[in-house]
């Protein structure tokens, strides 16, 4: 039985899952894309088959999931359905912001003078406001498979709600790319395992910035 290394990715309407044997290298990961929207409720243990059998579950060492902002039910789905293989297979889990894996790409979008500093990621939100997390990547872009190493990539804040007045700066579009950021996220996992650092499952919960209650 080989050993896997999972990561799950819905923060949007398209899933994203990517899984590469733990020895070998990130070329060599199976990364599928599936727009899915709704039918994700339904959707998800199948699509997840199709990359890794059930057969092959229990060989999973660890798992990571993108824990938002995002979709609320996509979002909540793929981290429940981590947390319990995690807890099942008694294997790490890595929850982690979609907007960190968005950050080494999108930092490119900056003067190469402000590259390596601080910079937000900034989502509008319909009738509730904007949220922005705060991120800082150093020289460890990676152009060839468009991933950066875990030590070259800091959340210095976590998304949140802003304030009306509060303007971050220099700031940047969300900007998802489900194919590049949940082969970020196997990235971070696989350097993860290699260190052999903690993952409690029960430690990753959802990002929701403004509650989904009474959403329109």
């Amino acid at each position: 039985m080989s050993d896997w290394v999972l990561a799950l990715h819905s923060s949007s309407e398209t899933l994203g899952l990517a899984m590469v044997s733990a020895r070998a290298p990130l070329s060599s990961a199976n990364v599928l894309c599936h727009p899915m929207g709704r039918a994700l409720t339904n959707a998800l243990p199948s699509v997840l088959e199709e990359v890794l059998p059930v057969s092959e579950w229990p060989g999973i060492r660890r798992l990571a999931v993108a824990t938002g902002p995002g979709g609320f039910t996509g979002t909540r789905l793929t981290v429940v359905l981590a947390r319990t293989l995690a807890q099942q297979l008694q294997c790490p889990l890595d929850g982690l912001s979609s907007f960190l894996l968005m950050a080494p790409r999108l930092q490119l979008e900056l003067p190469a003078a402000q590259r390596g500093e601080p910079f937000s990621i900034v989502q509008v939100l319909p009738r509730r406001g904007r949220v922005a997390g705060r991120y800082q990547v150093r020289d460890g872009w990676n152009q060839d498979n468009a991933t950066c190493a875990e030590t070259d990539l800091r959340e210095l804040k976590v998304p949140v709600l802003l304030d009306d007045a509060e303007q971050p700066a220099p700031a940047l579009t969300m900007a998802v790319d489900v194919g590049c950021d949940v082969l970020q996220l196997l990235r971070l996992c696989q350097d993860r395992h290699a260190s052999h650092a903690s993952g409690p499952w029960d430690a990753v919960l959802p990002i929701y910035p403004t509650s989904p209650v009474g959403a329109v």
